[in-house]
Formats: structure tokens, sequence, C-alpha cells
């Protein structure tokens, strides 16, 4: 079942990020601005995937994916953005920040059906097309993959994006540990 992430799974939330990116992905200060820049015209651009087994909906259900969405004009455009390619004004631009699936539940579509749910939601937001940063070292390279197949054009390749001499942080990648070296396809969905 796929519905909007709200506070009571934060934890949730953050516990299966740093399961699957890595120790120090996210934490709590760290989703609490991610939340808040997903939400705009009272519209929720952030959703959680609860598994099909859980049979009554509460905090204690199971999170086995979740979409972080920046909505269009509250996201910060750094060095790792390439506006002047984008087909559309920075101002109409959502950010997906981040599409994360639980090991056991890959391969399901649950990843493109939160994907499809955050689209929706920025596009009732007002926005009209969508940047992401997918991690080319996913297993399979299953994050390029989905993001192509739901219609997403490749923009520019960012090696060492997520390096932590470019931010300072804590982050320790599942692949490098604390010298991350993967790389960022930057791609577009353009919505239609």
């Amino acid at each position: 079942m796929i519905r909007n992430l709200t506070p009571e799974y934060f934890q949730q939330v953050i516990e299966l990020g740093n399961l699957v990116h890595g120790e120090g992905y996210l934490n709590l200060d760290s989703l609490e601005k991610i939340y808040q820049m997903g939400i705009k015209n009272n519209i929720n651009a952030h959703f959680i995937a609860i598994s099909d087994e859980t049979s009554q909906i509460d905090s204690q259900s199971t999170i086995v994916g979740f979409r972080l969405t920046y909505s269009a004009g509250k996201w910060p455009i750094d060095q790792w953005c390439t506006p002047d390619k984008w087909p559309v004004s920075v101002e109409d631009m959502c950010y997906f920040k981040c599409n994360t699936v639980a090991e056991g539940q890959r391969g399901k579509g649950i990843g493109s059906r939160l994907l499809q749910a955050s689209i929706a939601a920025v596009k009732q937001q007002g926005a009209k097309a969508g940047v992401s940063h997918l991690w080319q070292q996913s297993p399979n390279n299953s994050a390029v993959g989905y993001f192509t197949h739901a219609g997403g054009e490749l923009i520019k390749l960012h090696p060492s994006r997520w390096n932590q001499r470019h931010d300072n942080s804590d982050y320790l990648c599942v692949i490098c540990g604390d010298d991350c070296h993967c790389t960022a396809c930057e791609m577009v969905i353009e919505f239609g």
C-alpha cells in the first residue's frame, strides 16, 4: 500500500534509508528538513510503501519503501545541477531526492509506484518536471533503469557526487565506505 509519509513513520524511514544507502544517510534533523521541503499548497509529495502483509495500517506497520521529493521552488540548486540543460525553468522543477526499497521487496514495482505517487503530487503543486541524481552503482544499476523506464532522460554524469569531502558528512557508502566515489546520473522526467 502506498500512502503519504507522516512523522510517525520517520524512525522507520531513517532506519531503512541508512540500511540501504549507508550509515549517516538520514537522521531525524535531516528528515524533518526534507519533509518540509516536500509540502507545498498543503500537498505532501513524500510517500511510503507499507508491506502488503500488514492487515491493519497504523504507526507499527512495516515500511518497505519510501520516496522523498522536494517541491518546485523549495530546494537548493547546487553544483551538481545543470539547469541550463533542463527542459523547464528552475521554478517549475521539483527534485526527486530519494527512492528506497527494502532488499527483499525489490522487483515488485514498489519504486515505480512510489515515483508515480510523487509525480501526481508535485503536478498538483504546479511542477512541470522533476530532476534527480540516480545512484549508478545501485544493485544492477536498478535506480537508473527504473527512472529511465519512467521516462527519465540523462542530463549529465557526476562522478564522486556523494564523496564526503564535498559536504563534510558522516555518510558511509555501502560500497565505498567513508570515501565514496559512486557516480550520480542527473536525470529529468518531464510531466507531459
